[in-house]
């Protein structure tokens, strides 16, 4: 059976999160958060100095470094986790894509509401599982924020969500039902003939034209920071 997600996040909740090693010692703060849209998860941190004047540091945090996305840390083994900044910055250099502010479409043409952040769910997987956005008149909710379940692999155009009209079903008005909400469509999608769309990349930043404070993922599926 299709488990639910432990727990959600946003992802633009992550940023200043520490990032810890399993000795306890605080060796760094998430600065950006890159998404790999493509596979449908986290691809990894950019990060700062732990202290108020710190700025940006050359070094980055890939997930497969990752021990596990904690509510209030990321953990990983040790301070040799940490990559040139290369390792994840090369991602984050090809951001574009679903933005903040880019409309979500059903694939009967129907607009539902536009993004306000990614949701990513804790432990060592870091999957996205759904999207905050902004309601439209279409679902009954005009302007209302509303928390909407993804598949495994979101298609993207442009500045476009496209989901299917099914999907409508699973969103919720409380980010604390999204886990569920997550649980019901995996069991559908599991279903026969039930087959999600294609792959897409999913950033997030200040605005839907895009830019370098997108998150995104590879192979035309951009990533970028979520601050």
């Amino acid at each position: 059976m299709t488990a639910p997600p432990a727990a959600v996040m946003a992802a633009g909740d992550l940023t200043k999160r520490p990032v810890v090693t399993l000795d306890g010692e605080a060796v760094a703060q998430v600065k950006d958060v890159v998404l790999d849209g493509a596979g449908g998860r986290i691809a990894g941190f950019t990060l700062a100095g732990r202290s108020l004047l710190s700025g940006p540091l050359r070094k980055s945090l890939p997930w497969s470094a990752v021990h596990a996305l904690g509510a209030d840390a990321v953990m990983i083994t040790s301070a040799e986790a940490l990559e040139d900044k290369a390792a994840v910055a090369s991602w984050q250099e090809a951001s574009g894509g679903l933005v903040r502010g880019a409309r979500v479409l059903t694939d009967q043409g129907v607009q539902v509401g536009s993004v306000r952040d990614v949701l990513v769910e804790s432990g060592r997987e870091g999957r996205v599982v759904g999207v905050e956005m902004s309601s439209t008149e279409a679902l009954g909710r005009q302007e209302r924020t509303v928390f909407l379940p993804l598949g495994g692999r979101p298609a993207l155009t442009g500045d476009t969500l496209m989901i299917p009209a099914r999907d409508t079903e699973y969103v919720v008005e409380d980010v604390g039902e999204l886990a569920a909400a997550v649980g019901r469509r995996r069991l559908a999608e599991a279903g026969p003939g039930l087959d999600g769309l294609g792959g897409a990349h999913l950033t997030k930043g200040p605005s839907a034209a895009g830019g370098p404070d997108g998150v995104g993922g590879p192979d035309g599926s951009g990533e970028g920071r979520t601050s």
